[in-house]
């Protein structure tokens, strides 16, 4: 038994397989380019409520932190790791111990104790307690990665988005290929039928 294989439909089977498996990546790079393109009202959309930092002088858990009582704070948090830069600085016109602990950052308020903890998409947060007072995502950061990168980090390098482009590419000359073939083969039938007529 002959099978009947033609170009036309090993790239229709191209063709489907390619949009299925870059159809995620395509939502993500449309989401995260709508984004970019118009970050302040998706921002408005996805930001949860602020929070008013001058009621941290009015706490009653308030008192002033030195960098030792900061640095205490951070083998607290994350005792597997030591902090690798500690220095006073100015966060939100506050005076702020800033403590750089791995990939993370800790920024303790130094008149009342509160502090925020940081890392490349997120910031949280908390009360001298250690409540968390409130969560920040940085869509911008975490939505730029995705669209450079196709993961939240460069951990794969851009392969994936590599990968997506690649196939895109494909996806598109497939397209093109399965648009025009047809039609070049309508007109070329067309003029072996005036030329035998």
């Amino acid at each position: 038994m002959r099978v009947n294989f033609s170009p036309e439909r090993l790239f229709k089977t191209l063709h489907g397989w390619l949009g299925v498996i870059i159809l995620p990546w395509i939502i993500l790079i449309g989401f995260t380019g709508l984004y970019l393109n118009h970050f302040e009202l998706v921002n408005r959309a996805m930001t949860a409520p602020s929070y008013n930092e001058a009621e941290f002088d009015s706490s009653p858990l308030a008192r002033q932190r030195e960098l030792v009582d900061a640095i205490d704070l951070s083998k607290t948090l994350w005792p597997e790791q030591d902090p690798r830069v500690a220095e006073l600085i100015i966060y939100h016109d506050r005076e702020a111990w800033r403590i750089l602990v791995g990939p993370r950052t800790l920024i303790v308020d130094a008149a009342t104790g509160h502090y925020w903890v940081k890392t490349r998409f997120r910031r949280q947060t908390y009360g001298p307690d250690g409540a968390q007072l409130h969560s920040k995502i940085y869509w911008g950061s975490l939505f730029k990665t995705f669209h450079e990168n196709g993961w939240f980090n460069g951990d794969f390098g851009t392969w994936l988005a590599d990968i997506t482009a690649a196939a895109m590419v494909l996806f598109g000359l497939s397209g093109v290929y399965l648009f025009t073939a047809p039609r070049l083969r309508r007109r070329k039938n067309r003029r072996l039928r005036t030329g035998i007529q």
